[in-house]
């Protein structure tokens, strides 16, 4: 694709963004793009083509799931070579789940795809959509000078901030700025320009073919300690017919009850095939299992260290390497090292 040949692939999967009120009822009702251009104006002072594709129905964010993702994946793969870019409005409330899937769902990527949305819909007078949705737009067209895309990789662009998907978690429900990467810095800024920080951002230094993959395996619980935990809960979880890999969400840097009947029960379900992988609770840092020796006793039962992952991530990664019928000790080894940027060793 030659660098005068630039067009957008908007892709609306439901959400806020997507809402307008009606005038009658005053409910919120899902957006129809053939009213996008009296809505937002301004995309018309693109001097590209920006082509729109539609979830029909609009998802809520919430109903956002494995089929969705792959439904995703397809759209894109299927216009990979049509397009410069991709931008997917989405609900805010499981953007990261969806933004870090799809980083482990489209291997080899080298263009833009960026979620983006918005906390009040693109209809309302304070929308913070319209400003997401036109400089992801800009965003997913910018190229250096030799025509390669400067941030091709899967991003959450939202209130002035471009952050690397499965590095990025929601922290606020109520505030325009909802979503933080604390454990990487931002790939981009935008303020009266856009400010690109070029050391932090993925590219390939061989330009690699998209392989787009569809199979996960849902098979995963999440187990988030806290004081007081009983063993009938972890006995419980760990017992779940069909479970093939839980997220343990411990404290601090990694450390767990030095309980006997825990460590029992995690060993048990580590040497049945169970991966578990140790991520803290922490919005900000490392899980570093050989600093105290409850960490230790983790690491001695069998379970992964998750680094620097968020939940969202260590979820979506395990369902895309148990979708792929890796033996265990396979999946335990791509779990403790980054596939796609999403954690620091």
């Amino acid at each position: 694709m030659s660098p005068n040949n630039t067009s957008v692939l908007l892709i609306y999967t439901g959400g806020t963004i997507g809402m307008i009120e009606n005038a009658e009822t005053g409910a919120l009702e899902s957006f129809n793009f053939e009213h996008l251009q009296k809505h937002v104006p301004e995309l018309q002072n693109f001097t590209f083509r920006i082509d729109t594709y539609q979830f029909d129905p609009p998802m809520d964010s919430s109903d956002m799931d494995p089929d969705a993702w792959r439904k995703l994946v397809r759209i894109i793969s299927d216009n990979y070579n049509q397009y410069t870019g991709f931008v997917i409005l989405h609900g805010t409330d499981t953007m990261a789940y969806t933004a870090s899937a799809l980083s482990f769902m489209l291997e080899g990527l080298n263009k833009p795809v960026i979620l983006t949305g918005s906390q009040l819909p693109i209809g309302v007078l304070r929308t913070d959509g319209k400003e997401n949705l036109l400089t992801s737009i800009e965003i997913a067209t910018a190229r250096h000078p030799n025509g390669r895309p400067i941030v091709p990789e899967v991003c959450i662009f939202f209130e002035n901030h471009l952050t690397r998907g499965n590095r990025t978690t929601k922290i606020n429900a109520e505030n325009f700025n909802a979503f933080r990467s604390y454990n990487y810095p931002v790939l981009a800024s935008a303020g009266i320009h856009i400010k690109y920080n070029n050391v932090q951002i993925h590219t390939e230094n061989v330009q690699r073919e998209l392989q787009p993959h569809y199979l996960l395996d849902t098979n995963i619980a999440i187990l988030k300690l806290f004081p007081g935990i009983q063993e009938n809960v972890v006995d419980a979880i760990l017992a779940i017919k069909g479970l093939k890999a839980v997220v343990l969400e411990t404290y601090g840097s990694g450390n767990a009850p030095l309980k006997e009947w825990f460590l029992h029960h995690l060993h048990n379900a580590c040497e049945q095939g169970i991966i578990i992988v140790n991520v803290t609770q922490c919005s900000a840092g490392t899980v570093e299992m050989e600093r105290y020796e409850t960490g230790y006793r983790l690491m001695q039962a069998g379970v992964v260290c998750g680094y620097d992952s968020t939940t969202e991530s260590a979820v979506t990664k395990l369902m895309f390497l148990l979708g792929h019928n890796y033996p265990p000790a396979k999946v335990r080894d791509l779990m403790s090292r980054p596939l796609a940027g999403e954690m620091t060793i």
